[in-house]
């Protein structure tokens, strides 16, 4: 079973934009409601999409200098990444098959 695997400012690089595969990174801290509401949709997706797509997650507290570079204001912030470039973004919780729709056009 796939996780989502967390990252740093140091990893961000390696496993993001030098990734071979799309990757959504979840912009996330401990204290916000609606983060914690969406982790387990993002543990699903890792899980059923394990091999096609990596899941990882930023804690913004700890991590602020890729926060910052990529404009993170509002969490949790989700951004899609495919061959190092950023090619979508949700910001704010929202339902499984919504997110997943919107994943299937990065892969498509």
């Amino acid at each position: 079973m796939s996780k989502p695997l967390n990252i740093t400012d140091d990893t961000f690089e390696e496993e993001v934009l030098q990734s071979d595969k799309p990757v959504i990174v979840d912009f996330w801290a401990t204290w916000c409601g609606p983060c914690k509401m969406i982790a387990p949709i993002l543990e699903e997706i890792a899980d059923e999409y394990s091999g096609r797509v990596k899941v990882v997650k930023l804690d913004v507290d700890v991590n602020n200098q890729t926060a910052g570079k990529y404009n993170i204001m509002s969490i949790p912030s989700l951004l899609f990444f495919k061959g190092g470039e950023m090619v979508d973004q949700i910001v704010g919780a929202m339902p499984k098959a919504q997110l997943t729709a919107r994943l299937e056009k990065v892969l498509s």
